[in-house]
């Protein structure tokens, strides 16, 4: 209960932070948004070729936009040692990295969700029918790369090239959750849609195992 109680309060003053400055969700969504056009214009979209390379293309305007998103994920805890006050607050230190993967992931997926309907405009592609399976994809996805980002944000904010040294360290740590959610999403996107249930398999395997990996040794981010 205590882990439960602490990431509550903690996901609550993430949420009003956010909900104050509206500087990660305004910054990101134009950020896809820039990407999306630049890409629907290079592309003759009217003509459906661009169909193959799209779900691709949605996908890493997504990465690009995360490491955006999560530069100062834990940069704006060193000031005043506000990071050393949330340790000794709570009974348990995942609950920090807990609530910081909640928000998010919450940010990113509300981000997306938003966003699909322009990209199938953009992209002359039609995605009512298939909404509800491109969501699953979508949370599953960004669930992932919200875990990796947010345990690279720790490592990367203690360094001195902090804003290299987090695209660096997420490029190919992602690069089997892109490829997955690529794939899952194309299949959404053909002709004939189908959820493909082996890259959703992938997709969950990798946000448990890294999920997992960051509930044993988060505490020891925190430390370094």
């Amino acid at each position: 209960m205590g882990l439960i109680a602490n990431t509550s309060v903690l996901l609550g003053k993430e949420l009003r932070t956010e909900y104050r400055s509206r500087e990660l969700l305004t910054m990101t969504g134009v950020f896809i948004l820039v990407v999306l056009m630049l890409f629907s214009y290079s592309l003759d979209s009217t003509s459906g070729g661009s169909r193959p390379v799209a779900p691709g293309l949605l996908w890493l305007a997504f990465l690009f936009a995360t490491s955006l998103m999560l530069q100062p994920c834990f940069l704006r805890e060193q000031s005043n040692d506000t990071l050393s006050a949330l340790r000794l607050a709570v009974s348990d230190p995942f609950a920090i990295f807990l609530a910081k993967l909640a928000a998010n992931t919450l940010f990113l997926l509300l981000i997306e969700l938003l966003l699909l309907p322009i990209f199938s405009i953009f992209f002359n592609i039609s995605i009512l029918k298939v909404y509800p399976q491109l969501a699953f994809v979508l949370l599953l996805g960004s669930l992932g790369l919200g875990v990796t980002g947010t345990a690279l944000s720790a490592i990367s904010a203690q360094a001195r090239m902090r804003e290299l040294l987090l695209p660096l360290l997420m490029l190919p740590l992602q690069t089997p959750l892109l490829i997955a959610s690529a794939e899952a999403t194309k299949a959404l996107l053909e002709p004939n849609p189908v959820l493909r249930w082996d890259w959703v398999a992938i997709l969950a395997a990798f946000d448990v195992i890294f999920f997992t990996a960051l509930w044993l040794f988060g505490e020891h981010l925190l430390e370094e």
